[in-house]
């Protein structure tokens, strides 16, 4: 696995399939967005459900900032579809089935077989920008990424 991801790193690219199985590849948003990647553990989890509410609820905010929003999971476009459906959530989620992404940003938690809870926003060039790990059962707080996207413009 590699090192966890830091500020001034070149993104790793990734291609990833979102609930609806359309193949999502990270490197197609330079130029054109930002790109905040909320690695989040498990659908259908407490905290997990009520910060994908939360991105949803702000994505207004999100456009603003210029920047669109993938969460990411080591779930299955599947199970992404159907929590997506049932929370009536308008992000987009990826699934990391295989576990690719989490462990090219070192975020994975191997004991568990699952992502850690981790922000990155990759700006318009490809740069990581801002990396916040934080405890599983800690949600991330929406208000910190849109100010950091602010110091992007």
């Amino acid at each position: 696995m590699a090192a966890e991801v830091k500020v001034g790193d070149m993104a790793p690219d990734f291609t990833l399939e979102d609930q609806d199985k359309n193949k999502v590849t990270l490197s197609s948003f330079r130029g054109k967005k930002n790109v905040v990647l909320a690695f989040y553990p498990l659908d259908w989890s407490p905290v997990c459900t009520n910060e994908n509410t939360c991105f949803s609820n702000d994505l207004p905010k999100f456009d603003h900032a210029d920047s669109v929003v993938f969460g990411i999971s080591t779930d299955s476009t599947w199970s992404h579809k159907a929590w997506r459906d049932h929370l009536k959530l308008k992000h987009t989620l990826l699934s990391d089935l295989k576990r690719s992404a989490c462990k090219d940003y070192g975020l994975f938690i191997e004991d568990a077989n699952i992502n850690k809870r981790a922000t990155v926003i990759v700006d318009k060039k490809g740069t990581v920008r801002y990396v916040k790990v934080q405890e599983i059962l800690t949600a991330r707080d929406d208000a910190d990424i849109l100010k950091a996207l602010e110091a992007l413009k």
